[in-house]
């Protein structure tokens, strides 16, 4: 990753906090986006202070404005683009008869129209054999109640993608989906058994196994998976689970 830029949204917390350490461990210059301004200037302070290279930049992502001020200074301080991540979502399960089409919008946006706007004004700058990688899940194909903005917008994902894949392809740049399952981001050590059970892998989750799966996409010499999503679950949403 040495002399990579990388850019990756929703990276104060969680997965995209993971993904934002690992990329500038390997040697990537790392922007990443988020709306909480105290955790991302917070994460950039403990990442420089071990000599690695990363720019926190505040914004929402479900505004264009703001993904213009993002995009806009990647451009202007490196004129160029290797790696995209598309990492932001947020989930709101409200009771479909009270869930209102502000909070509707406002998970739409930030899941999905912020995939749409930072792949269209990255990708005019992007390098030939770039990568952008969007996270999606599982729930694009499997819902529990109230959980409809939610799946809609990681179905969006799952299918802009490969509609990006097909309009980027004369540029060079693919593009791939992962759909992560059931990613503990939390006390690991506070889940139960019945809940590792739940997977072919007999564990649930954690961030690394999405930072690798990332790593792997974004990987040059694997420009031949392209359009694709890779479900990264343990198995979880092919097992049968019976209640008794």
């Amino acid at each position: 990753m040495s002399n990579k830029i990388v850019l990756i949204t929703g990276a104060a917390n969680g997965i995209g906090k993971a993904l934002a350490i690992a990329y500038a461990t390997k040697g990537a210059f790392v922007y990443f986006v988020d709306i909480d301004r105290a955790r991302g200037e917070d994460l950039e302070k403990q990442l420089k202070e071990k000599g690695l290279k990363v720019s926190f930049v505040e914004g929402d992502v479900g505004k264009e404005e703001d993904v213009l001020q993002v995009v806009g200074k990647v451009k202007k301080e490196q004129n160029k683009l290797d790696i995209l991540i598309n990492n932001t979502g947020i989930s709101t399960f409200i009771p479909l008869e009270e869930l209102t089409f502000e909070q509707w919008e406002k998970v739409i946006h930030t899941n999905l129209s912020s995939v749409f706007l930072f792949s269209k004004h990255s990708s005019m700058f992007m390098t030939e054999g770039g990568a952008i990688i969007n996270i999606a899940s599982t729930r694009a194909t499997m819902s529990e109640p109230h959980s409809e903005a939610y799946a809609a917008s990681k179905g969006g994902i799952v299918a802009i993608t490969h509609a990006l894949a097909a309009s980027l392809a004369p540029k060079k740049i693919r593009v791939n989906a992962i759909s992560p399952g059931w990613i503990e981001t939390g006390n690991y050590e506070n889940l139960r058994s019945v809940d590792h059970s739940q997977h072919f892998s007999c564990r649930v989750g954690r961030p690394e196994d999405i930072v690798r799966a990332c790593l792997f996409l974004s990987d040059e010499e694997n420009d031949f998976i392209n359009g694709e999503n890779l479900v990264v679950d343990g198995g979880m949403t092919r097992k049968m689970i019976y209640e008794h």
